[in-house]
């Protein structure tokens, strides 16, 4: 009897120990309900955060005004390029971030600026990619159905995208260097025509690139040049590497030395170049030199910015040849000659190609100038 009034005591208890736990519980989850009702009532909420309901309801098919045909394929239409827009602006956020990094009169080598603009810029290069993979989704509509809706889009066009302008601005696309000038702003509305005037009137950021490549000390401290002679005002490293470089040169290259001394050593700035000679020679140095600590971070700045401008000539690429397919030989709904158009555009808008001129300049690793003790411990975090 003791044994089994035992075990019937010991039975009850965990019951009863259960029971209160699931009370526990059933008690924190109902706190928690409270409180989620209080956050969902005073705190951020997703669809509110993101402001969806304007964004979600943001595609007015002109196919579907009153007395037209719905045209299915318009809302894609709309949706890849309301995409586009909004990752445009995510890229001029970061551009213009990396702008004001390098505008500061002096980086640091142990601050994280050089780090963070490269991050950023980075991350424009993966937008871009991006950007392209879109023309994909876009081409899932063939010209038949495109066709269906085009004609009432006139005169809208994607020439008239402020932000895409703005990008090319604020990079460095100079009016100058600009295919179709006469058409470039004329389809624009007069205050959107005055935005972009008032950007190009700013330093791009190939233009504050130049003046940080410009600011490179090691060529102007004679501590780590001891014992290296020169035979006139050059600095003796480059008279040493213009001797290396001509040895490399197959006689059918010869030629490039005319271009070495005219883009290296010109003492005034071509007014159609971006970098002077002084930014060439530091962007050359530090291609050259890349794998030491300090110089690494400055040859991937450098390296991403020719992936930005490559990745761009792709995007304008793979449209140039969407829109062959999509209208063949007929004119833009703005008004431009189309296809011809984008590929002038392709061929001439490149904003960083002096960088991938400096492979033309380049020798291999085994013949580069040795750098002196002192040097090499400066360019390893050295003091």
């Amino acid at each position: 009897m003791r044994n089994c009034f035992y075990k019937q005591s010991q039975h009850y208890s965990c019951f009863f120990s259960s029971l209160n736990y699931l009370i526990n519980r059933a008690k924190i989850y109902s706190r928690l309900h409270s409180e989620n009702l209080s956050i969902m009532k005073d705190g951020v909420y997703y669809s509110e955060y993101l402001q969806l309901d304007k964004i979600l309801n943001a595609q007015e098919l002109e196919s579907d005004k009153a007395g037209r045909e719905h045209a299915h394929d318009e809302m894609l239409f709309i949706v890849i390029h309301q995409s586009y827009e909004l990752w445009f602006k995510q890229i001029l956020y970061e551009v213009s971030s990396v702008m004001d990094i390098l505008a500061q009169p002096n980086i640091s080598d142990n601050s994280p600026d050089l780090f963070v603009a490269h991050h950023r810029l980075k991350r424009v290069a993966t937008i871009l990619t991006i950007l392209v993979d879109k023309i994909n989704i876009l081409e899932t509509m063939t010209p038949l159905d495109f066709l269906d809706f085009r004609n009432m889009l006139r005169p809208a066009s994607g020439f008239q995208s402020i932000q895409f302008k703005l990008l090319e601005a604020h990079l460095g696309l100079r009016m100058n260097q600009r295919f179709g000038k006469e058409y470039y702003t004329s389809q624009l509305k007069p205050e959107d025509k005055k935005i972009i005037e008032d950007v190009e009137k700013k330093k791009p950021l190939i233009d504050l690139v130049n003046e940080w490549l410009e600011r490179m000390p090691f060529f102007d401290d004679s501590n780590f040049w001891e014992g290296w002679k020169s035979d006139g005002p050059e600095h003796p490293f480059w008279q040493k590497y213009r001797e290396a470089y001509t040895s490399s040169l197959q006689e059918v290259e010869k030629f490039n030395l005319k271009r070495f001394e005219e883009l290296f050593f010109s003492k005034e700035k071509n007014k159609d170049w971006n970098l002077s000679s002084d930014a060439r020679r530091a962007a050359l140095f530090i291609v050259l030199y890349r794998d030491y600590p300090l110089l690494q971070m400055p040859f991937q700045i450098i390296n991403t910015l020719l992936e930005i401008d490559n990745t761009i000539s792709t995007w304008r690429f793979r449209h140039v040849n969407m829109v062959h397919r999509m209208i063949g030989m007929r004119t833009g709904t703005g008004g431009s000659t189309g296809k011809d158009y984008l590929q002038g555009a392709l061929n001439s808008h490149h904003i960083f190609k002096e960088f991938a001129e400096l492979t033309t300049f380049m020798i291999e690793r085994n013949k580069l100038p040795k750098l002196s003790p002192a040097l090499c411990v400066r360019l390893g975090f050295g003091k």
